[in-house]
């Protein structure tokens, strides 16, 4: 069992910075990907910045060049610094942490509770 605890969301206005970051402990050494994912109102959650064991990042074409995933490996934590923020980043950002699965194919994912990022205009 991993657990996940986020912080860090809020308003901002447009221009403006924020960062989240995801505290995760339980089982943490089976943790092999950690990343966040958002929900805006009426849209499907979708994938904002990931990154594996190895220190290899991913990003939504939307965030690039303006968000930054990072870890503390000692801390068993991971941020997002969002920089230029937009109305359109307003959204719930969940961390999200994957582990190996071990009864059926693919991997388990483990989810915080959700922080609020508000960019007002």
């Amino acid at each position: 069992q991993v657990q996940l605890v986020e912080s860090g969301g809020g308003l901002v206005q447009a221009g403006g910075s924020l960062r989240l970051s995801c505290a995760a402990s339980g089982s943490t050494s089976s943790i092999y990907a950690m990343g966040w994912y958002r929900r805006a109102p009426g849209k499907q959650r979708e994938l904002v910045a990931s990154m594996i064991s190895t220190g290899k990042t991913n990003y939504t074409d939307s965030v690039k060049g303006r968000f930054t995933i990072a870890r503390d490996s000692a801390k068993n934590t991971v941020y997002l610094q969002m920089n230029s923020l937009k109305p359109e980043d307003t959204a719930v950002y969940y961390c999200n942490a994957k582990v190996p699965g071990t009864i059926h194919p693919g991997p388990i994912d483990y989810w915080g509770q959700g922080t609020q990022v508000t960019v007002s205009s």
